[in-house]
């Protein structure tokens, strides 16, 4: 006869032992939709979400409201072009059988059913199908009664991003979450002219309140030079005179080990425009964009093909532009990393 207080004991290390691993693909092939769509997890298990080329998050919200952030299960925005490799990931361990839900923090994204869930009921009025018709509705759930499970759940979230890992523990309530806590900044690397290529890579990045973004020069010479929508290949003027931001010109040499850097730390969430300064380059595309919107007339793709066609609008200094820009973006800094830098140097390395 099995003593019942061994056979306990081995049942409750079972879940340790046999935990398993579900990955979720984000985005794949460009669609807006986390695949699978959910999965029943015990405690224990780990939900690797992958994020494939575009750009997506992993953010917690309430059954209630689906396309809002709630709990402090948040990726942040992951950039992702269409070359990199390894994927970002972000990893979840589940540590009780509640509900987590989750959506897509690009604009546009969540109404258009980009939503998840770990262990959503199977029957009644909170199923998964019913969260995703709610986030496409744009609607509001009515409060939860009193049979709907309510209790606070603990999890681990460990981001792994550019050989770094990250991890959070946090707490969250199925019904009113408390309040999210504040994210911690994170810094955007951009590098300029990667490989001899007129290019930033990535070209065009979401980035919060705070974050930093770091341009890094590679060889040749090229600029970070803040424009406007309306006229991509000209230097920025805000409503009142000032001047936006610019790294001035970067004279790399082709057998650098060292590279300078310059950075600008993001005040706010409007749509920040750049290009490169050296002759003919912004012409042939060299152009990045902070913040823009992925639809819409004033989106990246756009701006783009307004800088490549040589195209601008009419803009009378110190008014904003079309696209809403009107002031300076960004707190400047400047790395050397070890580099001389020139400044006003046009033709030095072409």
């Amino acid at each position: 006869m099995i003593n019942s207080s061994k056979l306990a004991l081995v049942l409750t290390a079972i879940p340790a032992v046999f935990a398993a691993t579900y990955d979720v693909n984000v985005g794949p092939g460009g669609r807006l939709v986390y695949e699978p769509e959910y999965v029943m997890a015990v405690p224990g298990d780990v939900v690797n979400f992958i994020f494939n080329p575009k750009n997506h998050t992993v953010t917690q919200s309430a059954f209630d409201s689906p396309c809002v952030p709630a709990g402090a299960v948040n990726s942040g925005f992951m950039p992702v072009t269409p070359d990199t490799s390894p994927l970002p990931t972000f990893q979840v361990t589940v540590n009780d059988g509640n509900p987590i839900w989750i959506h897509c923090q690009q604009t546009g994204h969540c109404a258009q059913g980009m939503v998840f869930a770990i262990n959503p009921p199977i029957e009644g009025d909170r199923t998964f199908a019913a969260f995703k018709q709610l986030a496409m509705s744009g609607a509001s759930a009515p409060p939860a009664t009193a049979t709907s499970p309510a209790g606070w759940q603990m999890a681990t979230a460990t981001v792994t991003y550019g050989g770094s890992v990250y991890t959070t523990t946090y707490t969250s309530y199925d019904g009113t979450p408390p309040p999210t806590p504040a994210a911690q900044p994170s810094d955007h690397k951009i590098i300029v002219g990667e490989n001899g290529q007129l290019t930033y890579n990535p070209d065009h990045i979401t980035a919060a309140v705070r974050d930093t973004v770091t341009f890094e020069f590679r060889a040749k010479n090229h600029t970070v030079t803040q424009s406007s929508f309306a006229n991509p290949c000209s230097p920025f003027v805000g409503s009142d005179g000032a001047p936006g931001f610019s790294s001035g010109f970067r004279p790399v040499a082709a057998g650098a080990t060292e590279f300078p850097t310059f950075q600008i730390t993001i005040n706010d969430t409007a749509p920040i425009w750049g290009y490169c300064q050296q002759t003919g380059h912004c012409a042939q595309g060299m152009v990045f964009s902070i913040n823009s919107v992925e639809s819409g007339p004033n989106n990246y793709a756009a701006f783009k093909a307004k800088a490549q066609s040589g195209s601008a609008t009419t803009t009378p200094t110190g008014t904003a532009d079309s696209a809403g820009n009107s002031a300076v973006r960004g707190t400047v800094q400047v790395g050397l990393a070890g580099a001389m830098v020139v400044l006003g140097l046009v033709h030095l390395i072409l």
